[in-house]
């Protein structure tokens, strides 16, 4: 006997879901922006906060990418299946621990010796990377599916996206590259990047 067809759920669901996800996300990068505490000494305080600054417009950045990402692909879907959700959800785990890297990036850069900015900045790219290989894995699950598109929408479309995918899981080791030689110039790098 036939199990009876899987019912597909329109994306408006998981669009709003991931906004959600991914708002609170970039809202959580500016908790490692801190307030200074010496009065006469705000200016240079300030000033030496500079990598937590750099750290978080980096991720800024990048979490806002991802999310105008996320809303031209789901423009381009009209159901959802439980397949896509998983995809969907690797995503969403990838950007969440951003604010993670972002803060260790911030105090390496700030207080860290060579080896932990060099450390942190290996960590940011395998989470960068994680990130984009879940962009991969949801673009390959939509060239195999395209049942779950719109009818103007080709599968051959998610292939040609895949090779963005798989730039996006490479170039997170050229600031980690660049960060051997000179780390603040790997944190501005990063900043480049998205």
């Amino acid at each position: 006997m036939t199990p009876p067809p899987r019912i597909l759920a329109e994306s408006s669901r998981v669009e709003a879901f991931s906004d959600g996800v991914l708002a609170i996300a970039i809202t959580l990068l500016v908790l490692d922006l801190r307030t200074v505490g010496h009065p006469g000494h705000v200016g240079s305080e300030l000033l030496a906060q500079w990598p937590a600054y750099l750290a978080y417009v980096a991720s800024f950045i990048y979490i806002g990418v991802v999310w105008v990402n996320h809303h031209a692909l789901f423009t381009r879907i009209t159901s959802v299946n439980t397949g896509l959700l998983w995809c969907n959800l690797a995503l969403l785990l990838a950007a969440s621990v951003l604010p993670f890297p972002t803060a260790e990036l911030a105090f390496a850069m700030g207080h860290g010796t060579r080896s932990d900015k060099v450390s942190a900045l290996v960590l940011y790219a395998v989470i960068s990377s994680a990130m984009a290989a879940t962009w991969l894995i949801m673009f390959s699950y939509l060239y195999r599916h395209p049942g779950l598109l719109r009818e103007d929408v080709t599968a051959a479309f998610f292939r040609s996206e895949r090779l963005r995918a798989v730039a996006g899981i490479i170039a997170p080791v050229v600031p980690v590259l660049i960060g051997l030689a000179s780390p603040p110039l790997a944190l501005l790098t990063m900043v480049a990047m998205p």
